[in-house]
């Protein structure tokens, strides 16, 4: 997750969203009583943790191991899409929700605007934030207010087998037009290869090639949300990789499904459009493919770096744990100690692109570029994080929009219909459902 975050972009989050998020933000859980704050009675307080990423339970038996004061106890659940916050949702609902879950930055508004969770700010003090890349800052200040604590940032990269571009004589494309004229050489060159993978059930994955386009889907002017899924930059995106699909130059097969796995492991997928968090995908997924990969910067419509993000994950507290105190330390020592980042890749198989800007030397030394041929990936992110889109503004019904999708997607990959149908059809969900909400609508 990689950007130079160094340099900070508009408030855009925070700003361009605060007056309609309001709106939402007023539904939403206030903080604990921390009747149990840590060590209060003397004896250890145990909060529970719900979340899906590879090295959880490292990291929560690490902290349990240095902490005596609080101790965590971890659930494993599915991730988000795969029905990781339908639990939460429902847990939440029947009142018996764990203190902290993860949940992804494109998911959090949803959350809040359901009431589900509960402002942590008391709870991070202005050296704790001054950690953490504005922009993942802003991406969890709803309204106002701070609902979570931000883990990492994923921005966008290309992943390619080079012994079979180079085999091949396929170039690393650097922009669109020249993906697709690798695309076209790599399928002339095996009828039964292709250069990538068009994921059907991901809509965040084509979310991020629209954001890294330019488009802005939703926007919060005064008490009003504007959602434009037509825009020209969006058009471009979807008349693209319509083009791609309508040429079978690309593979259409579910993210992580067995028919992804198996056509990298034979060597008939050469090229995988992720995020940063994909390194430890691919290193836990083809351990013996070690060597062969290496990472090139997401290709840009224009050869300038431009990306997006893919994910993200934050750590939120549940609008009825009375541990409030405890899960936030939790939580930050997670994401702003590199107790907590070695912790998590010290597993071998996930890599983090930490929000906590000094901690990605960290982070670097942690994760065994081995597998990329000693490639240095975390420059890489560096780079392509510093070129994220700051526009780019999630809505708070991104539930519905990306189910929507992906109801359509599928039909894409098949020819029933087309891309830019199917974002309609989110488009329109989604205003549908934002009204239904009684909130006010504009497109």
């Amino acid at each position: 997750m990689s950007r130079s975050w160094s340099r900070t972009s508009p408030a855009i989050a925070v700003t361009a969203t605060a007056t309609a998020l309001a709106l939402l933000t007023a539904c939403g859980g206030g903080s604990g009583d921390d009747a149990a704050a840590p060590g209060a009675d003397g004896k250890p307080v145990t909060i529970t943790f719900w979340g899906w990423a590879k090295g959880s339970k490292d990291v929560v038996d690490a902290f349990n191991a240095s902490h005596k004061n609080i101790q965590v106890t971890f659930e494993e659940i599915p991730s988000g899409n795969a029905g990781g916050y339908a639990k939460i949702s429902n847990a939440v609902k029947a009142g018996n929700a764990p203190d902290l879950v993860a949940i992804e930055y494109p998911s959090l508004p949803e959350f809040v605007s359901q009431g589900s969770l509960q402002d942590i700010g008391a709870h991070l003090p202005d050296d704790v934030k001054a950690k953490l890349l504005p922009q993942a800052l802003e991406l969890t200040t709803l309204g106002g207010k701070n609902w979570a604590v931000p883990f990492d940032a994923a921005p966008q990269a290309f992943y390619y087998r080079k012994d079979l571009f180079a085999k091949y004589g396929v170039d690393v494309p650097k922009t669109w037009d020249e993906f697709k004229a690798a695309a076209e050489k790599v399928k002339k060159a095996d009828a039964k290869a292709r250069i990538a993978t068009f994921f059907p059930d991901d809509p965040t994955s084509f979310e991020a090639m629209a954001w890294q386009a330019g488009a802005q889907w939703f926007k919060a002017e005064g008490d009003t949300w504007k959602i434009d899924t037509t825009d020209a930059a969006t058009n471009k995106v979807t008349a693209y990789w319509q083009g791609l699909l309508d040429a079978d130059l690309v593979h259409s097969n579910a993210s992580f499904s067995p028919e992804w796995t198996g056509s990298l492991k034979n060597g008939t997928t050469l090229g995988y459009l992720g995020a940063s968090w994909g390194a430890g995908v691919l290193k836990g997924t083809l351990p013996e493919q070690s060597g062969k990969w290496a990472v090139a910067p997401m290709p840009s419509w224009d050869g300038k770096p431009a990306s997006g993000m893919v994910g993200g994950s934050t750590f939120a507290v549940t609008k009825d744990s009375k541990k409030t105190e405890a899960a936030v330390e939790f939580a930050t020592w997670m994401a702003t100690t590199e107790e907590g980042i070695e912790a998590r890749i010290g597993s071998g198989t996930s890599s983090a692109f930490p929000a906590a800007t000094a901690l990605r030397p960290v982070a670097k030394k942690a994760f065994d570029a081995g597998y990329f041929g000693g490639q240095d990936i975390y420059q890489l992110f560096e780079q392509a994080g510093a070129s994220i889109n700051p526009n780019w503004t999630w809505g708070p019904a991104t539930g519905t929009t990306n189910l929507a999708i992906k109801d359509q997607l599928g039909k894409v990959a098949n020819g029933g219909t087309t891309l830019a149908d199917a974002v309609k059809t989110g488009h329109d969900a989604t205003v549908a459902e934002l009204k239904k909400r009684g909130l006010k609508v504009e497109g």
